[in-house]
This record gives structure tokens, sequence and C-alpha cells, in this order.
């Protein structure tokens, strides 16, 4: 007999009920409106039809890192409950740029670029989710074929005062920072996607909570019923200041290598430990009460529960054999001491703990130029904390203790002169 795919929520179980919801809001920021939530979930199961759950992602770079696949884990987590889940590439959006938390304009990307790095997310996406479950739309299916008059009357179903409110806008209006008005379409365009695809329920980043508004704003003026917004956190990156970028060079990405991605795990602070067990990783409920239990009282080092999270990454973005190579790997290089006990001081002057990489390794004398430096980075010649760095736009974290290696005998430490 073929079993429901809304088994799991049982409405005649307010038990059935709680713990599904326990696990769809498992590290969410912000969910509006919760009745809402409850509701379709429970006239999904009763008309035995799934609720359309979307998010949608703007191509304006090849790679995706563990930061972007928080919310796309969370579309699995509706993808197992039976729901159709449409991860929709911004193709068109992209070209215009997300204003979201700039405090200046975006450069625009060209129509080529976005439909590459388009590409590449078609086929990071599937280390998560299911392909043969996942709905893959472009934005440019509804508005490439827009009249400038069909424009004009999306323009009119929102008002200007309202997209003023906006904080980013907001700040740049103050300062007297141009804001063209192919910005102010940005929202409106990304409020339509959820019209067009009649979205129950759209998922994304805390910066995106006003896009994701405007979404259910334009719903309810287009007669449809306003979708639920499940914003979640921004992750911090290895870095442990800044959201987890490509830009900043603080971010591991899902089509790295195992050893990269066991490394870099292993260099996050201590204080992110928790968050990245919560929203990057699939461990149990009770696994995660034992880390936060564990942190809180200080009856482990650190460094396990590391292991521990670097071990899961690996096997989520590879599988177990090949975290359990990377473990090896790990506990080898640093079980023969290739790094020195006795290490001379490299001190850096810096007003912010953030600096490039490049400048740490020009201070240290190995190299003269930043072009050399660059080079050596290209080739693999630097490590920081044992991780080979291979991004030139990485920027060190001085608030936190690092152990530098250029060339094949270089070792610093690096001290901050604030």
């Amino acid at each position: 007999m073929m079993v429901s795919p809304f088994d799991r929520w049982n409405i005649k179980s307010s038990r059935g009920q709680d713990t599904v919801l326990k696990g769809i809001i498992r590290g969410v920021k912000e969910l509006i409106q919760p009745d809402e939530l409850r509701n379709r979930l429970e006239w999904s199961v009763a008309n035995n039809k799934p609720l359309v759950v979307k998010e949608g992602f703007d191509p304006t770079a090849p790679d995706i890192h563990i930061g972007n696949m928080v919310s796309i884990r969370k579309l699995r987590t509706f993808q197992e409950l039976g729901h159709r889940v449409v991860f929709l590439i911004g193709d068109y959006t992209g070209l215009v740029g997300d204003p979201s938390g700039q405090d200046r304009a975006r450069k625009q990307m060209t129509k080529e670029e976005v439909l590459a790095n388009a590409e590449t997310y078609k086929q990071q996406i599937f280390k998560v989710l299911d392909p043969e479950k996942t709905e893959i739309r472009f934005n440019s299916e509804w508005f490439e074929g827009m009249s400038f008059s069909q424009v004009l009357e999306l323009t009119s179903r929102y008002t200007v005062a309202r997209i003023l409110e906006r904080d980013d806008f907001e700040k740049r209006y103050k300062a007297g920072n141009p804001i063209s008005v192919m910005e102010f379409l940005y929202p409106l365009m990304q409020g339509y996607d959820s019209v067009a695809l009649q979205s129950d329920i759209e998922i994304g980043g805390t910066d995106q909570k006003f896009n994701l508004l405007v979404g259910r704003a334009l719903q309810e003026r287009y007669g449809q019923k306003p979708q639920v917004v499940m914003t979640l956190p921004l992750l911090v990156g290895t870095d442990g200041v800044e959201k987890m970028s490509k830009s900043l060079g603080n971010y591991i990405g899902i089509n790295e290598s195992p050893q990269e991605i066991y490394g870099k795990t292993m260099s996050i602070p201590d204080n992110l430990i928790y968050d990245y067990f919560v929203l990057t990783t699939e461990v149990s409920d009770k696994k995660l009460k034992e880390v936060k239990a564990q942190l809180d009282s200080g009856s482990v080092n650190p460094m396990e529960l590391k292991k521990q999270l670097a071990f899961e990454l690996v096997a989520i973005y590879h599988n177990k054999s090949e975290a359990e190579k990377a473990q090896e790997d790990f506990r080898l290089k640093f079980s023969k001491k290739e790094i020195p006990e006795d290490i001379p001081e490299l001190l850096i002057s810096s007003d912010e703990p953030l600096i490039w990489i490049v400048k740490v390794i020009v201070a240290s004398n190995v190299v003269s130029s930043n072009s050399a430096a660059m080079r050596l980075i290209k080739g693999g010649g630097v490590q920081l904390n044992g991780v080979r760095i291979i991004d030139k736009d990485y920027k060190v974290n001085l608030a936190q203790d690092n152990v530098i290696k250029i060339g094949k005998k270089n070792f610093l430490k690096i001290k901050w002169n604030k």
C-alpha cells in the first residue's frame, strides 16, 4: 500500500504535528506567520496536495558555500515532507543585482556571466537536494516576455515610500548616495516571482526579509493568499567576524576538496562551533544539546568538537569514507608536529581585525611585493593554521591566534598590534 508523502504530519496527533514543526523551524531566525504555516500544513494533508516552497538565488558567483546551503538545507526538509520545492534561479534579477546590504549600486553582470554561474548552481545544489523532487525554474520565464505596460502595471502595485523604508535604501538616500530606478525595481521583481509561482512559503536569509515581505504584499494585490516567510541566519565566516562570503575569503566551498573543507572547519573560532552544528549539519537535537552543554561547561576541548563538525561537513558534501580520510590526514599532519614549537612573532599593526593575507605575507619580508605574495598563494605556498590558502583575497582575523607558513620553512605567529 502506498504511503502518503504527508504521513509524517498526523493531523490527529498534536505531538506528531509538533515534531514536524520542530524540524521545520530548527535554526530559523524569524517566521511570518507561524499560525499560517500550521494552517497550510494541515490544509496540505487534508487535501493530499503539496505546498509550493521556493527560494531564489541570483547566480552572481560560480560557487556555492556552506553559508548558502543553510537555507537550501531547509528546502530539503520540506522536500522530505513531500512538498513541491522550487529552486528559482534569478537569471533576470541577477542582471539587476540585489541591493540588499549594499551602500552603493552593484556592478551589473552580463547575461553570459549569469547563465554560466547558473549552470554551476544546478550541479552543486544536488549535493543536498533530491534532483528527482526539485523543480528548477528561471525567472526569465515571466520577465523576458513582459511588455513595458506590464512592467508599469507591476510598479503601480507598490509605493516609493514603502521602498524607501528599506534600511539600505534609507541610508543611501540620507547620505546623498545615488539609487537608480532599476534598483527600486529589484524588490518588485523578487516579489513578483512569488506571484508567478503562487508560492505558499518562501525561504531566505535575514538580509532578504524586506524582499520576501514585498512578495507577500504583491501576492495579496494580485488576489493570492500571501506566502509564509521564513528567514534563516547569515552564517558567520571562518574569520569569526563577517558573514561568509567568497569576496572576503572566509568561506568553505561545497565543491572544495575533503581536506580543504576539513581544514577550514578546524580554523573557525570556538564561539561559532554550536551555530555551525545547528545551521550546517544534520546531527540530532540530542547531539546539539550535548554540544551546547559541553561548550557551556568547558568539559571538552573545543578542538574535539571541531573535529566532529569537520567530519560531518565532509561527509555531507563528499561521503563518509572521504571524511575518514580527511580526518586521518589532519591527525597525521599535526602528530608529526609539522608546526615547530619555537616560532618567531610577526607583529601586524592594524585598526581593524581583518587584514588582507597578502599584506601579512609582505610584512613577513619573505617576499617584497604584493604580486610576489599572490604568486606564492597561487602556487600553494601559503598555509594558515595548517590549512593551505588558495584565495588571494583571504582576510586574516587578527583577533584570534594564527600561525602562518610562508614557503617551505618560514613559520610565524601573527600578533595584532592594535
